[in-house]
């Protein structure tokens, strides 16, 4: 007999401590309709940025959004603003601050991994991959000063320069990683509990993606060729490595594989950056107040992040819109669980990733 029951997950929830909720729909154990509710938390960051700072300290601001992304947000904010007041970074800014995204980029996707090594049951792997992840927060923290909140971009530039003994650390690091992440690899490809169990569990298609904006891991999982860094003319990717991470079957397996694989590829950029840096000052000065309208697209650890900067000639601005690529993404998450089995939850929700303090902004 068919018996239909309603469950909440989150936002007190052992697989999700994040103000989103997540009720669902069950007949017996399967899944058959979800709804989501994100308006939990509201902190007014965006109105903030338009009453009680001015431009320039701003960008510190939006770096409190997250903080796994941190770094993301300011160079998104900054960018723009720089767009608007005419001016553009040297080669040597442009690759301090790839350095910084791409080391963001493996710290997060090693946070993910680790917390769905967590949900797997494989709670000494959660603390490997979290041992192995300081790694490369030792090497932010060296470079910027700090080990979430970096602080490190700024209008005009950036705020510390890569000396020849941070390059050295940069080096030996990731070469170290580089040897772990081809074990932690080797763990997700042969171990049935940790991974295999989960190929066909939670797909997303290819259709699907389309229709409901994936971004991300999530939508290169189900071979959706979407990635920012791929568009862009504001950094040389291609010169220094990147390549895009595509899967095809959408599945758990699926997803976890694009974040191994991509971080190995921001490893190689990474090296490559400390490796060919260009000669040229840190911080140029910067002229004028913004005046107009910009938007920039960075592609963050979860996807595309986009912000629209306005700005009256003043040193307040008129306008500050951030769109985060877990809000994007919630809609495509839903569609996921549908049809699933509910002891799949947790699973599928951390190969999702999802950053809800971003979108409690």
């Amino acid at each position: 007999m068919k018996k239909t029951i309603h469950i909440p997950l989150g936002s007190q929830h052992i697989s999700l401590l994040e103000p989103i909720r997540f009720k669902f729909e069950c007949e017996n154990e399967k899944i058959i309709g979800v709804d989501a509710d994100v308006g939990f938390v509201h902190r007014g960051v965006e109105l903030a940025c338009t009453r009680s700072f001015e431009f320039k300290q701003v960008g510190y601001v939006v770096a409190r959004v997250c903080g796994l992304c941190a770094i993301t947000h300011s160079l998104s904010y900054t960018l723009a603003v720089e767009k608007l007041l005419g001016y553009v970074a040297n080669d040597r800014i442009k690759y301090l601050r790839m350095l910084m995204v791409e080391l963001d980029r493996i710290h997060s996707h090693m946070l993910c991994l680790a917390h769905t090594a967590e949900n797997a049951g494989f709670e000494a792997l959660f603390m490997q991959i979290m041992g192995d992840r300081e790694l490369v927060m030792e090497v932010q923290e060296a470079i910027s000063g700090n080990r979430v909140q970096f602080d490190y971009i700024s209008i005009g530039g950036v705020n510390r320069d890569l000396t020849s003994d941070l390059c050295d650390l940069v080096r030996k690091n990731l070469t170290i990683l580089s040897e772990k992440m081809e074990i932690l690899t080797g763990l997700f490809d042969n171990n049935w509990s940790l991974s295999l169990k989960y190929k066909g569990v939670g797909v997303l298609s290819l259709e699907d993606a389309y229709t409901y904006n994936a971004l991300g891991p999530l939508a290169r999982a189900s071979g959706l060729a979407t990635d920012v860094r791929a568009e862009t003319s504001d950094f040389p990717y291609e010169a220094l490595g990147y390549t895009m991470i595509l899967e095809s079957t959408g599945d758990i397996h699926a997803r976890n594989f694009v974040r191994l694989r991509e971080i190995v590829n921001s490893i190689t950029m990474c090296q490559n950056i400390v490796d060919n840096l260009p000669v040229g000052e840190i911080q140029e000065k910067v002229k004028g107040k913004p005046k107009g309208e910009d938007i920039i697209r960075i592609e963050a650890p979860r996807g595309e992040l986009f912000y629209l900067v306005r700005g009256n000639g003043t040193n307040i601005l008129e306008r500050v819109r951030i769109k985060t690529p877990t809000f994007s993404g919630i809609p495509a998450m839903m569609e996921v669980f549908k049809g699933s089995q509910y002891a799949d939850a947790p699973a599928i929700l951390a190969s999702f990733d999802p950053c809800m303090s971003c979108t409690a902004k």
